[in-house]
């Protein structure tokens, strides 16, 4: 079942179907731990010693602590203190997955200083049986909290009884 904090999304809902212009909802037990080891595995990687990026291409998995996140091509920005990354931007595609919730979207830009992964395009966020798209999706890792914004469309499924 959702896990929906209700000082901030207004809902309209009509049989297990919500839509609205902006929703927030928790997004799992995903936590920004910047101490724990980045894990990357693509096919290709293209380093930038002159503007200190790194471009992954080809089937690209990252992983830190719970979270990993998937796509065809990842930016890697790094920060100006040697091996600290700063950014990351992934395109073509993008799947977030933290326990048993995922997220997919065209784009996420995951900003490692303020704890925010912002997904873009054609956003759609399944927990359990429960989906939610939108257009926009703005990931706080810090408190586990996403704020969806654009159209939102939200289909509930009914668990349990006979009612």
């Amino acid at each position: 079942m959702f896990r929906l904090i209700p000082f901030a999304f207004a809902f309209a809902l009509t049989a297990g179907l919500a839509q609205a212009q902006g929703a927030q909802v928790a997004f799992g037990t995903m936590q920004q731990d910047t101490s724990a080891p980045v894990e990357v595995s693509a096919n290709s990687l293209s380093v930038n010693q002159s503007d200190g990026t790194a471009l992954y291409s080809g089937n690209v998995v990252i992983g830190q602590g719970d979270m990993r996140l998937a796509a065809p091509r990842v930016l890697v920005v790094y920060a100006e203190e040697a091996g600290r990354i700063q950014r990351m931007e992934a395109t073509g595609g993008v799947t977030l997955v933290s326990g048993e919730e995922a997220a997919e979207a065209e784009r996420a830009d995951y900003n490692i200083d303020s704890g925010t992964v912002v997904m873009s395009g054609n956003v759609l966020l399944t927990q359990g049986p429960n989906a939610i798209t939108s257009d926009r999706m703005v990931v706080n890792l810090e408190d586990g909290t996403a704020q969806m914004t654009g159209r939102v469309r939200t289909i509930l499924q009914q668990q349990g009884g006979d009612n």
